[in-house]
């Protein structure tokens, strides 16, 4: 079926949702660490205690992306996924601030993941599914400015609650995360499910052309999940590398640099001081802050791409994240961090868009879902990688120091921009057979 382009308002209502969903990560990427330390966690420790988040993604998004290309009901066909993914993440969220133990905190992420996961993966497919090859960038890049308009909010909620409404920090009796943290989680869980409902409510999708009848069993799943790994097209395996690279860099910034900050930066002496709060609300101030600048560059991916490729722009774009993360290894003034979040928010826009876009055109249609399930397999293995591993190299060789994490992270992101120069794009693979 020819699919028709969309308007600039029917881009916008498909990709809401995703202000809703990254709501819900950026309050945990600047926030996780440091619930965990509150609770009494150990810098080498922090690793072992992510892993929720890759290996929820690693099981759950090749499982829904299957589940989603065999669905067509009433919502249709990525939006029951949406809706239950939004139901269950609100609930994590609201619980999550309230955890007492290390060992619940730790349970309600996997909880968490596991639930954002159902809602972001059926996103990607979304896109591919109703726009039009000329309009996909377009698509995924509206992805990177909801994410990133989401995060800045997000990162910076705590700070604004603290600083503009005089929401008094600390712990309280029976709370050992502040009420800050807690109202931030509170808030984000109705903007998940209030994002969410208004996508669910205003796109319509194409019924597919052609689908199996429902269900199959998970055996079927299992095995057309295994076989399509085998298939995988050139443009997806060349990929894969870079976004090893990339993920593997991104893990170890948000791992790290909110409490890095916290103690190389502010100076605090353990998680109970003062200045370790302030150091904490000033990391999700630099999350926002390289949010803001992923909304604001989101504009420009169009055009950039247009006029040097997808894959040179997504390499720049990756070696200016690689030079912000190195430079904060030379920085002492909070302010001057802030500054080196606009090279991050430049990858962070890029990595959520460049890549989805040049997969789409080598995917089959009727195998979409299931190979953007699958390709996150190459954002979460590096972070099982780091999840399991990481923890020693920090005890180890890092002397558990969260700067130097930090610059590996840069290092990896380097290595990313080399590696996506060597990305074949089947739509200019096409050109340049008829040149």
């Amino acid at each position: 079926m020819e699919k028709p382009p969309l308007r600039f308002a029917q881009i916008w209502n498909m990709n809401l949702g995703f202000f809703g969903i990254q709501f819900g990560w950026g309050l945990q990427m600047a926030n996780m660490s440091a619930i965990y330390e509150y609770l009494g966690a150990k810098p080498d420790q922090i690793p072992i205690l992510w892993l929720a988040a890759p290996l929820t993604g690693l099981i759950v998004q090749p499982i829904i992306g299957h589940l989603s290309d065999h669905t067509w009901g009433r919502l249709g066909r990525r939006r029951p996924y949406f809706l239950l993914g939004a139901v269950l993440s609100t609930l994590a969220l609201i619980l999550m601030p309230n955890s007492s133990a290390l060992w619940m905190a730790a349970g309600l992420l996997w909880m968490l993941d596991a639930s954002i996961n159902i809602s972001m993966e059926p996103f990607r497919a979304f896109v591919a599914d109703l726009l039009p090859e000329s309009q996909r960038t377009k698509g995924f890049a509206m992805q990177s400015l909801f994410i990133g308009l989401g995060a800045v909010i997000a990162s910076a909620l705590p700070w604004l609650l603290a600083h503009l409404f005089q929401v008094s920090g600390g712990a309280t009796a029976g709370h050992s995360i502040p009420a800050t943290v807690r109202i931030s989680f509170y808030l984000g869980s109705a903007v998940f499910m209030a994002a969410v409902l208004w996508t669910v409510a205003t796109t319509r999708e194409y019924p597919p052309e052609k689908m199996e009848a429902k269900g199959g069993g998970l055996a079927k799943g299992a095995r057309e999940i295994f076989a399509s790994i085998g298939e995988m097209p050139r443009t997806m395996r060349q990929l894969a590398w870079v976004q090893m690279a990339t993920w593997l860099g991104l893990f170890c910034m948000w791992l790290y640099f909110p409490v890095a900050v916290a103690y190389h930066v502010m100076g605090a002496p353990n998680p109970q001081s003062p200045l370790y709060e302030e150091g904490i609300q000033w990391g999700g101030n630099c999350f926002a802050m390289y949010s803001a600048v992923c909304f604001g560059f989101s504009f420009a991916l169009e055009p950039l791409a247009r006029a040097l490729g997808r894959r040179r722009t997504h390499g720049l774009c990756l070696l200016a994240g690689a030079l912000g993360l190195l430079s904060v290894s030379v920085i002492h003034d909070k302010y001057l961090l802030l500054l080196s979040m606009i090279g991050i928010g430049i990858a962070w826009a890029s990595t959520l868009s460049m890549p989805y876009a040049m997969l789409a055109g080598a995917l089959p249609p009727n195998k979409v879902g299931i190979y953007m399930g699958i390709f996150n397999f190459f954002i979460v293995t590096p972070e099982i990688i780091a999840s399991l591993g990481f923890g020693w190299v920090m005890n180890h060789v890092l002397g558990n120091n969260r700067l130097a994490a930090v610059v590996c992270g840069g290092a990896f992101l380097a290595i990313a921009a080399v590696l996506a120069q060597r990305v074949e794009e089947p739509g200019r693979m096409a050109q340049a057979s008829r040149v």
